[in-house]
């Protein structure tokens, strides 16, 4: 982004659709991924992507900059989200996004069974969280958020993040212990 987010958002409360265009482009694949892992499938989080981008166009002059941009798109996508959640039966999480994580195993059948095991293991974990303790590990362990933006994207404070994320981690961990 040759303007940055400051530049790019105020071209974009100015009407520029590029601008927005480009914002989409940078923040886009991580809030559907993010969505995706609330919700649990693909077309799911797109369409939550969607109404928050559709949301955050129509409000951008609403958007009083109290917290990164990123943020505020991100807290779009969790109300959205959530607003899915509640309107159906929860789905399992998917977590193919972790699949990246695991190292490439074309040549060792052996392994690649193994890593599947182990990503089933862990959707089958995060699926089991509670959905504060899933959304906030979540946005620390795959989006890489600080402390502070993801209590700025859902509306807790940072003790409150960190407390959650320590217990998210505990469960992981519990759960995870065969595959260690």
């Amino acid at each position: 982004m040759a303007e940055g987010p400051r530049g790019l958002l105020r071209a974009a409360r100015l009407g520029d659709q590029t601008a927005f265009a480009e914002i989409t482009t940078e923040f886009g694949p991580g809030m559907v991924g993010y969505a995706h892992s609330l919700v649990g499938n693909h077309h799911d989080a797109a369409d939550v992507v969607q109404e928050a981008l559709l949301s955050a166009w129509r409000s951008l002059d609403t958007f009083r900059g109290d917290s990164a941009l990123k943020t505020w798109l991100y807290r779009l996508v969790h109300r959205r989200a959530m607003d899915l959640l509640r309107r159906r039966r929860p789905q399992p999480v998917d977590v193919d996004e972790f699949a990246e994580l695991t190292a490439p195993t074309r040549h060792d059948p052996d392994r690649a069974a193994e890593d599947s095991e182990v990503l089933a293991a862990l959707r089958a974990v995060l699926a089991g969280m509670p959905e504060g303790q899933r959304s906030v590990w979540m946005l620390r362990e795959v989006e890489g958020m600080s402390y502070a933006e993801i209590g700025d994207t859902l509306a807790l404070p940072v003790d409150q993040v960190r407390g959650m994320l320590a217990r998210g981690r505990a469960t992981v961990t519990e759960r995870m212990q065969a595959w260690r």
